[in-house]
């Protein structure tokens, strides 16, 4: 098998639990924007699913939520308004 062989593991949806991780500038209110800009394409997000880790430096934030994904037009949807926040550097 060569590496042109291997293809991403396809999701079914709905999806339970499915984890979005968001990274970007530390600093006042950054988690409550990931959870808005979530919460409007995801509204049963379950905000104590909610993690958050600081980077060795503090400038850098990581946010991961759960939510039930239902499909890849959602998932295109929460990363496009993610990144257009002009505080999100990242998106997994």
């Amino acid at each position: 098998m060569t590496d042109t062989d291997v293809q991403a593991p396809k999701i079914e949806f709905p999806c339970e639990r499915y984890p979005i991780k968001v990274i970007g500038d530390a600093g006042e209110g950054f988690r409550e924007l990931v959870l808005e800009v979530i919460g409007r394409h995801a509204p049963d997000l379950d905000a104590s699913t909610l993690v958050m880790r600081d980077s060795r430096n503090g400038r850098f934030l990581s946010v991961q939520v759960l939510i039930t994904a239902t499909g890849v037009e959602q998932l295109q949807a929460i990363h496009v308004d993610l990144r257009a926040t002009g505080r999100v550097h990242m998106v997994l």
